[in-house]
């Protein structure tokens, strides 16, 4: 049986393997969220909170995403507004809280158990142009450095890994080591049938991402 993580149990695998997301807590309820956020020092304001479970899989169409809270207080109202807008059909659920991030160059990034050739691993470019302009490349996972930095030079849009609107040249390397983390994501997490990180955002050139979604296969006699 195939499941979706929530975006929390996502971004938690990831990182386990290197891959870079910016700093989150979650909570099953407000005091908790602030609670964390509170003990977490690398979760600084303005923040974004959502509303996660391996059920919610569409949190900006049901509003359940607020972004840019600047204070505490502010946190609070919109924990319990996120709360208050759980329906049974979601079970389980928590509050994700995690550093607003904001970049003017996003990329993506994803895994995929294609049924013919295996996992495959695939960047590209993201943000409001991803569906435009389809600008990505694939690889078989595992992926080497040599190959991650071949995925970025298929890329067409080669512009935006320069300096940029004031922002300094994508940091390549730093790239690289994030799409071989993923790969190595696919190649060891049991079960795992695809992954999404959309987007990834460039901060100092640097990637971060801040989102995440995974499917595993689970074994149905588990």
């Amino acid at each position: 049986m195939s499941i979706t993580l929530s975006e929390a149990e996502s971004r938690r695998v990831v990182s386990g393997y290197g891959v870079p997301v910016s700093p989150f807590v979650t909570g099953t309820s407000t005091a908790e969220v602030l609670a964390a956020v509170e003990t977490d020092a690398s979760v600084t304001f303005p923040v974004v909170a959502k509303l996660c479970g391996r059920a919610i899989a569409h949190k900006t169409e049901r509003g359940l995403v607020r972004l840019r809270i600047a204070d505490t207080d502010a946190l609070a109202a919109a924990c319990d507004e996120l709360l208050g807008k759980a329906v049974p059909e979601d079970g389980e659920v928590e509050v994700l809280v995690s550093t607003m991030v904001d970049g003017n160059r996003e990329l993506i990034a994803g895994l995929n158990d294609d049924p013919q050739f295996g996992m495959t691993v695939m960047v590209g470019i993201g943000g409001i142009l991803a569906e435009a302009i389809r600008d990505v490349s694939f690889r078989l996972a595992p992926i080497t450095e040599v190959d991650a930095a071949e995925m970025l030079d298929d890329l067409a849009t080669q512009r935006l890994f320069g300096e940029f609107r004031g922002e300094p040249e994508a940091d390549r390397a730093a790239i690289v080591e994030a799409l071989v983390a993923l790969a190595r994501v696919g190649a060891e997490e049991p079960g795992l049938r695809s992954a999404d990180l959309n987007p990834l955002i460039l901060i100092d050139g640097k990637p971060i991402a801040v989102d995440a979604l995974l499917e595993i296969e689970e074994d149905d006699d588990a």
